[in-house]
C-alpha cells in the first residue's frame, strides 16, 4: 500500500479540525466525566480519578509520534473553542489498512449538527487519500450517533456484540470505492 498524506488539519463552513494539542487535555477529560453511564468502566473515570488531565496530554503526546492518521481537535469557528474529537483510529477490527471513524462531542455541542459535519470531512479526506472502507461501532442505545453514521452513508451490518450490561454493540461500515473503481 502506498504511503498516505497525513491527516493534519480539515476545514468545512463551521468547523476546523487540526491536530489535538497537550494544553486541551482537560476538554477531553471532559468527555470522558460526561459519559452515559451504560459506556463500559474502561471508557469511564475510574475509582482513582483516572484517566487524570495529564494521562490524557501523556496520550496526545504519543499520538503526534504516529505515522498514520489519528483524531483531530473539532474546534467551531466562531467561537474558538474546542468541543471534541473526530478522526480515524487504527486497531485490530478488520483488515489492517481500515480505519474506523471515532468522534465525541462535548454535549453542549450535541444536536447542532457538528458531528455529521465533522465526520464528512473525515469521510472525504479518507476517500481522497485512497482509503476502501471505513468501519465503526457504535451502541444500539445511541440513537444520535447511529443518525449520525447513517447520514454519513455507513450501513449497519448485522454483526453486533452482545452486551447485556452496556448494551449491543452493532457494526457499521462504509465503502469509499467509487462506483466507477
Amino acid at each position: 500500500m502506498p504511503a498516505r498524506p497525513l491527516l493534519n488539519a480539515l476545514e468545512t463552513d463551521r468547523l476546523i479540525l487540526r491536530c489535538r494539542s497537550v494544553h486541551e487535555a482537560g476538554v477531553y477529560r471532559r468527555l470522558w466525566t460526561e459519559r452515559d453511564a451504560r459506556v463500559p468502566a474502561h471508557r469511564r473515570i475510574g475509582a482513582g480519578g483516572r484517566p487524570t488531565v495529564e494521562d490524557i496530554a501523556s496520550e496526545i503526546r504519543r499520538e503526534r509520534e504516529e505515522p498514520r492518521p489519528g483524531l483531530l481537535a473539532v474546534e467551531r469557528k466562531s467561537a474558538g473553542d474546542v468541543i471534541g474529537y473526530c478522526g480515524l483510529v487504527f486497531h485490530g477490527n478488520g483488515a489492517p489498512d481500515e480505519p474506523e471513524l471515532a468522534y465525541e462531542l462535548l454535549r453542549r455541542a450535541h444536536g447542532f449538527g457538528y458531528a455529521t459535519e465533522a465526520g464528512g470531512a473525515v469521510v472525504t479526506w479518507a476517500t481522497e487519500a485512497g482509503y476502501e472502507r471505513l468501519w465503526a461501532t457504535v451502541r444500539v442505545w445511541n440513537v444520535a450517533s447511529r443518525r449520525v453514521l447513517e447520514k454519513l452513508g455507513f450501513h449497519e451490518t448485522g454483526q453486533v456484540d452482545d452486551d447485556a450490561a452496556h448494551g449491543d454493540s452493532l457494526l457499521t461500515v462504509r465503502s469509499l470505492l467509487s462506483p466507477a473503481r
